[in-house]
């Protein structure tokens, strides 16, 4: 007899990046290791799970820049001649080291594996197969703000309904319904977000442990249920004990010695002529994702044993059987103490699965045949569903929060990144000014106030301010944040003066094109 739920919610997000300025360029390298680790791996243990009869239910939300540039034709081609180029490189590389030949081959047939899927049975649009397990009723895909802003950070109550708006308009144009629920950037929830949810039709949201056993008043059962505001909009609560045992790589799964090692990769070993013909024609090195040892100890990367695909697999089948078995005894307890069904909502982001876990769609795949095939006890499901079933629960005020570090915004604001805010509440509410003031441009000015509306919203990412403070791609983050702003500044004075440079807006369109469908307009207050 089933006795409660676990709802494993992935939120797959990359800020855009997108630079046709140039042939290569490193930091689009963060997509394609993204689709070859994590997405397309997902895709086909789903796939594959679908195929074999299991019965299963999972979430994932998929961000509007990533939608777009997943469907990005510059992006595709590119993507497809990183793959092509690490196929080669891996064919060279089988022919030089004979000691490592069987690793090489597993990674030649992956490689070759991933390209067929991608080119032949997806017609190079990941999108359509996700789409379609979620039209089979296997996957719930839910949306997210615009740009993956901060919704507590921004002051202008008019720019947090668009970042909202636009998330779920560029989520019917890609899925062709509206969706159920949201991502919220960072789960940043404060109070007033839940009308903005409501007012577009979103039925759930995902908090943090503290914004839900805050909430006012104190929920009856914690995290194992959902809270509705008063607007009806419901919110679930992250189980602390099930996403540790899956995120911590000291305390958790990944950090297991049989695990591939995911700071030795063949990048920084090979002669960089071969550098030069496979990964970059300067000669950079950097990650290839062809990484040949396992995690082995505590010993310097030099020491680092080659990593053994079999063994990795029992790794993997161990830790899911022992996932499930605690998920099933913290069901139980739970079921002992409450008068309903209780949910385990477990979310991770995606690209712990692939990219630094490596195993990690393994064992996703492993748990949810496990949980179909032999749990009497849990059984998976979405937080629609689990919403259908239990449709009346309590209502409670969330309290402030998010998932960062320290529970709050201490991340995207502090002395590292707090320059970039004022920036951001005078761009929006310059930009709201001129949507209102402009009544029937002419063709060249819409483009250009359209333009100013793609780089406000952005500027408005919360992933530049996230790697300032955790210090990675710090120069590129500033510079983005910065290109933008001043893309702003310059598209509003040309605006203004009505001498629009057709040439800088040509590029600005080319480079950042994301929501091509956007219509300066959306900009303005309500009523």
């Amino acid at each position: 007899m089933r006795k409660g739920y676990l709802s494993i919610i992935l939120h797959s997000h990359l800020p855009f990046i997108k630079h046709p300025e140039y042939e290569y360029f490193l930091e689009e390298n963060w997509l394609y290791e993204a689709i070859t680790e994590t997405y397309l791996p997902l895709y086909i243990a789903f796939d594959k799970l679908r195929k074999e009869g299991i019965k299963f239910q999972i979430t994932m939300s998929i961000t509007p820049p990533l939608v777009h540039m997943l469907t990005d034709p510059l992006l595709t081609k590119r993507y497809k001649r990183y793959l092509k180029n690490r196929i080669l490189l891996v064919k060279e590389l089988l022919k030089r080291d004979k000691e490592r030949k069987e690793i090489l081959k597993f990674y030649l047939d992956r490689f070759e594996m991933l390209y067929e899927v991608f080119h032949n049975e997806l017609n190079e649009n990941i999108l359509s197969g996700f789409k379609e397990l979620q039209e089979q009723g296997f996957l719930e895909i839910i949306t997210c703000t615009a740009t993956h802003e901060i919704l507590p950070l921004e002051l202008n109550e008019r720019i947090r309904e668009v970042q909202v708006e636009i998330g779920v308009e560029t989520y019917k144009r890609t899925f062709g319904k509206p969706p159920k629920g949201i991502w919220l950037g960072e789960c940043a929830y404060t109070r007033g977000i839940e009308k903005i949810l409501k007012d577009n039709d979103i039925r759930f949201t995902i908090l943090d442990t503290h914004g839900i056993l805050y909430a006012d008043p104190t929920p009856l059962y914690g995290v194992h249920a959902p809270i509705y505001s008063e607007e009806g909009v419901a919110f679930f609560g992250r189980d602390p004990e099930a996403s540790k045992q899956v995120w911590s790589a000291q305390e958790g799964y990944p950090g297991d010695f049989n695990y591939r090692e995911f700071y030795r990769d063949i990048g920084y070993d090979i002669p960089v002529e071969m550098v030069k013909k496979y990964l970059h024609p300067a000669g950079f090195r950097f990650d290839s994702g062809i990484k040949m040892h396992r995690i082995t100890g505590k010993v310097p990367l030099s020491e680092k044993k080659l990593y053994n695909r079999k063994r990795a697999l029992e790794m993997v089948d161990t830790h899911a059987g022992n996932f499930m078995f605690n998920r099933e005894r913290e069901v139980e307890y739970l079921l002992s103490i409450m008068d309903r069904e209780p949910i385990i909502v477990a979310p991770f982001d995606t690209e712990l699965f692939g990219h630094w876990w490596f195993e990690g769609p393994d064992f996703i795949e492993a748990v949810l045949r496990k949980i179909d095939r032999y749990s009497h006890i849990i059984q998976t499901i979405t937080p629609s569903n689990y919403l259908k079933k239990y449709p009346v629960n309590q209502v409670s005020l969330p309290a402030p929060s998010t998932w960062g570090d320290g529970g709050y915004f201490k991340v995207w604001l502090n002395d590292k990144n707090d320059w970039i805010y004022p920036y951001l509440n005078t761009m929006g509410k310059r930009m709201i000014e001129l949507a209102e003031q402009i009544e029937n441009p002419d063709k060249i000015t819409e483009r250009a106030l359209n333009q100013l509306g793609r780089e406000l919203l952005l500027a408005e990412s919360s992933d530049w301010a996230f790697l300032i403070t955790v210090g990675t791609a710090v120069d590129y983050s500033v510079d983005r944040e910065k290109f933008h702003i001043n893309a702003f500044n310059e598209l509003e004075k040309e605006i203004k003066s009505n001498n629009i440079n057709e040439r800088l807006l040509a590029f600005l369109s080319e480079k950042d094109s994301i929501f091509p469908f956007l219509n300066y307009r959306i900009f303005r207050r309500k009523g």
